[in-house]
Order: structure tokens, then C-alpha cells, then sequence
């Protein structure tokens, strides 16, 4: 297989250089204007079709050789039947899936909108917009538009030769900025994110950066949530179905397109999961007839971690290496909840992050960082209580992230030991059902469970989301029907009345318009007057 998808990138390179000979090719224009098409449908028209999948997703080794300039060899052309249904098939399940997608993400988020211009935090996540290249200057990354883009800085950002701040904190990173950052060397900032935010409920403007709407920064009211989840379940539909099989390996199943964001956002074990190191130190590999070991001794002294893998798993580690925390040991997908319990929850959001870019940049789909961030914070609101302390909360119970800060800052106050808790992941349709709406979860899924469990535990509603409000027949809790835009008073200004209560005094009208002898008290005969009409 490998030696065939070799041939057919040759072949390839044989017909781009063709190509490019000829002047004025067609084809060759129509791809390199970007106006229709790309290099594969190029290749399949005049190269080779190469290899094709069959129904269950394995390549078949036979490759076609043929072009459709050329026409295909009967047994070639039935061969490719297979990829052309089951492009139709797809379409058709796709669209399904993507809107139920869409559907979860909207449940899940509906309640994070802008609720305060500024929480006041000096967290963020660093994110980078330079990339130095083999001379030494740094330019600018190429995804710099959806990560760094239209957000705020959370720190001053000084030139890392004269120390001078080029971006104080708190300042909006624009086009203009990020190049001047880019041109004096910077490579990374460190930027405000709905994930590092410090506000109660909701999220604040100032974290969440500017509406790429308006390009002005969000206004408070705006329901952020929804529209990030829009933003991820739209672009869905572009997404292949497929699991691809990659040449050579037999046992290298890797997810993509929308079953991989799917995975992501359920936060579920993938398929041929690929261990992490536990902890820093050094690896040997050991190896039987039938099973592979990879053991870790760690550098502390503690016991050693056996990690089994399959004969067929390929290695990223070689025997004797010395490995960080962390480190992936085997090529596959790693597990997000084995992120959260080795390297903590910042690791897992910057993870799932990059994960979720991987698939739609695959597909050539741009989504801003922030929108996939709302939905991650979701994920990762609730805490697994450990230990009370003086916190008036219950071991085992799942608290809001909230919730827990609020009662420890209390406890704190008062001199009491603070509870300790451990963050949960939880997939998106998890964490919309464990919402502490039940009216949101009700009206989402298992409608009888929910009904019967905050019946049983006399729940009430905080009414803070956009569906309960509707399904009550209330204002939603966004845009102007915030509370703190639901009563305003429009008060005049002193200038405002002094305009308005203004009258004009006799001088100040012109008579002179009725004609002569006006305006001096005389009583006139109109008849005798030209009254001035033909001026109108």
C-alpha cells in the first residue's frame, strides 16, 4: 500500500510539472486560482485514481491506474463504485448526525452569555503568533486569526530586547498589533479566555475578546454560548464520516471528521488509545512472543508504571529514553480523561482545543479558538468534592466550579479548612443532563429520569439559561432582556432640557417674509402685499 501511494504521488508531481509547462491550462488555472477543485480531483482526471477504500473503510491494495481522461478498465471501474456510494450514503447520514451535534452543543452552552464588562483576572492561556524560521526571524503563524485574534492581552507584553511594552494588558490584539509583536520578535502571548475567566455566572467581555460579528468588543447581554456552538455545528456538515485506515499499519484505525469531534466533545475513551507517561522517567521496552511492554521507572523512586501495547502499536519512544510527564508512548489518539488526571485541567482544555482545530483545519474549515473554548469550559464546570472541610458542601457530590470557589473564599475568610475537590470532564450531552436547570435537562433528553430525580430531590430552577426562561414564557435572560437593561430610565441631560423647553421670542421670527412694513406693529392689508409665496 505504502509503495503504491508512493507511485501515485509521483505520477502526480510527473503531472503538476507537465502542467506547468503548458501556459494557459485550463485546469491548471481553475485549481491554482482557488475557484474551483483541487490537486486530487486534478490527479484522478489526468494522473492516477491510486488507491480506493472498500465498503468496510480498508483499502484495497489493487490500485487503479488508469485516469478518467484514459477510461477506467471494467474490474477498475467497479472497484471504484464502492467510494462514489458511499460518498452519497454519507451525505445523506451526515447531515443528521451534524444537526444533532449542533443540538447538544446549543444545550450545552445556552446559558454562557456576557454578564460583566470585566471579571478582573490576571489569568490566561498562552497562545502563539510567531513561529522563528532557520534564519532566526520570526513570522507571523499561520493560525493566528483563530487563536490570538480579536482577544484581549492578559498581561503587558514588552519587546524582548529593550523591554519596552508594546501591548499593555487588558489592550484588544488587532491585525495592527499582532504584526507589530510579530515584526519585534514575540512569539507567544499570554491572552484573556472564557476558560481562564473569574466571573460568577456566565462569562465577562473583556475574556470572551471582540464579537467577530461586529469586530467591536461583545456586548453584555450577547449569548456567546449559542453562538459558539452555531459556529462548531455548522461547519459539521462540511466533515467527512469516514474512518480512515491509514496505509501500512493494520491496526491504526484513526477517527476523524465528525466522529472525532463527536468523540472529543463526549469526552469518550477513543478507539486504540494511546497510553501517557505518568510520570518523568526512564522507559524500557519489553518484549515476549505474543505481548509488548512499555515499563516506566519513574525518577522519584516510586513504583514503576507497566503500560501493555500491541505487537502492531507503533512505538514514539525508544528503550533506555527519558520521558517527561506526559508524554504520548505509542501513535494513536490519547484519552482526555487521562490528561485531566496526569497533567490537570489546563493541559486537558488546551488538548481538547488543539484536537477539535486538528479535524476542521483538516477539512479546511477556519473557527475561531474562542468558540471551541465556551464549549470546553462547559466540560470541565463541575468538581467532584474529595474532602468538605468546613465548606458547607458533601463528599461525592458534583458541585459548580462556582459554587465550590464561592464556598471556600467564605471558609477562608472565616478561617476554616476549604474543601478540596477534584475537576470532572464530562461530554457535552452529561453535562447538559446534569445542569442544575431541570427544566433544560427535562426539555433535552430522558424527560421521565430528570422529572422523577428533581422531584425526589425538591430541586429548583435559577432560571439563568435561554430555555427554561422560553419554555416558562419569560423574557430570555440575553440581549436586552438582562436585568440590568429591563428597567432603564432615559433621564435628560441639563443642555438636553434647556433644548427642548427653549421658545423662540418675537425678534427672533422673520416677519420680513410677509413683505414690507412687517414686523413693526402696523396693522397691513394682505391684499396689498406680495405675501412672499413664490419663494416656496
Amino acid at each position: 500500500i505504502e509503495i503504491w501511494t508512493e507511485a501515485t504521488e509521483k505520477v502526480t508531481d510527473a503531472m503538476k510539472a507537465g502542467l506547468k509547462d503548458e501556459k494557459f491550462n485550463s485546469l491548471d488555472m481553475m485549481v491554482g486560482s482557488g475557484a474551483r477543485g483541487n490537486m486530487m480531483q486534478v490527479r484522478q482526471i489526468a494522473g492516477m485514481r491510486g488507491l480506493v477504500a472498500n465498503p468496510k473503510g480498508d483499502i484495497i491494495p489493487r490500485p487503479i491506474k488508469s485516469n478518467f481522461r484514459e477510461g477506467l478498465s471494467v474490474l477498475e471501474y467497479f472497484i471504484s463504485t464502492h467510494g462514489a456510494r458511499k460518498g452519497l450514503a454519507d451525505t445523506a447520514l451526515r447531515t443528521a448526525d451534524s444537526g444533532y451535534l449542533t443540538r447538544r452543543l446549543v444545550d450545552v452552552s445556552q446559558d454562557v452569555i456576557i454578564r460583566e464588562d470585566d471579571c478582573g483576572t490576571e489569568r490566561g492561556m498562552p497562545k502563539v503568533i510567531g513561529v522563528r524560521g532557520e534564519d532566526g526571524v520570526v513570522r507571523k503563524d499561520d493560525n493566528v486569526e483563530t487563536s490570538a485574534y480579536a482577544r484581549s492581552s492578559a498581561v503587558d507584553v514588552a519587546h524582548p530586547k529593550t523591554g519596552e511594552v508594546l501591548v499593555a494588558a487588558g489592550a484588544d490584539l488587532g491585525d495592527v498589533q499582532i504584526d507589530e509583536l510579530v515584526a519585534a520578535g514575540v512569539e507567544e502571548v499570554k491572552v484573556r479566555s472564557v476558560l481562564t475567566c473569574d466571573a460568577k455566572t456566565g462569562t465577562c467581555a473583556k475574556c470572551y475578546g471582540r464579537s467577530l460579528a461586529t469586530g467591536k468588543l461583545v456586548d453584555i447581554g450577547e449569548a456567546v454560548g449559542t453562538i459558539a456552538a452555531q459556529s462548531i455545528g455548522e461547519p459539521g456538515t462540511q466533515l467527512t464520516m469516514r474512518t480512515f485506515h491509514t496505509g501500512g499499519v493494520a491496526g491504526d484505525d484513526i477517527t476523524q471528521g465528525l466522529p472525532r469531534v463527536v468523540e472529543l466533545f463526549e469526552a469518550r475513551t477513543p478507539k486504540g488509545v494511546s497510553p501517557i507517561a505518568e510520570a518523568s522517567g526512564r522507559v524500557t521496552i519489553e518484549e515476549t512472543d505474543k505481548a509488548r511492554r512499555i515499563l516506566l521507572t519513574p525518577d522519584d523512586g516510586s513504583d514503576e508504571h507497566a503500560y501493555p501495547v500491541s505487537k502492531r502499536a507503533r512505538l514514539l519512544v525508544e528503550d533506555g529514553q527519558h520521558v517527561e510527564v506526559g508524554t504520548q508512548l505509542t501513535v494513536g489518539a490519547i484519552d482526555p480523561k487521562q490528561v485531566l488526571r496526569i497533567l490537570g485541567p489546563r493541559a486537558v482544555q488546551m488538548h481538547l482545543v488543539d484536537e477539535v482545530q486538528n479535524v476542521y483545519r483538516q477539512q479546511g474549515v477556519s473557527i475561531h479558538d474562542k468558540h471551541i473554548e465556551v464549549i470546553v469550559r462547559q466540560m470541565l464546570r463541575r468538581i467532584t468534592i474529595i474532602e468538605s472541610g468546613d465548606a458547607d458542601l458533601l463528599p461525592g457530590e458534583l458541585a459548580e466550579r462556582g459554587r465550590f470557589e464561592e464556598e471556600n473564599r467564605k471558609v477562608v475568610a472565616e478561617g476554616g479548612r476549604p474543601a478540596s475537590g477534584r475537576p470532572e470532564l464530562m461530554g457535552i450531552t452529561k453535562a447538559s443532563l446534569a445542569t442544575d436547570s431541570w427544566l433544560s435537562a427535562a426539555s433535552f433528553q430522558e424527560t421521565t429520569r430528570v422529572l422523577t430525580e428533581a422531584a425526589m430531590h425538591a430541586k429548583s430552577d435559577p432560571l439563568l439559561g435561554l430555555k427554561e426562561n422560553v419554555i416558562l414564557g419569560k423574557l430570555i435572560p440575553a440581549g436586552t432582556g438582562l436585568s440590568r437593561y429591563r428597567n432603564v430610565i432615559v433621564e435628560p441631560t441639563e443642555e438636553a432640557k434647556a433644548a427642548m423647553y427653549t421658545l423662540p421670542t418675537y425678534d427672533q421670527y422673520d416677519y420680513g417674509m410677509f413683505g414690507s412694513g412687517t414686523g413693526t406693529g402696523e396693522a397691513i392689508r394682505l391684499d396689498d402685499t406680495e405675501l412672499g409665496l413664490d419663494r416656496f
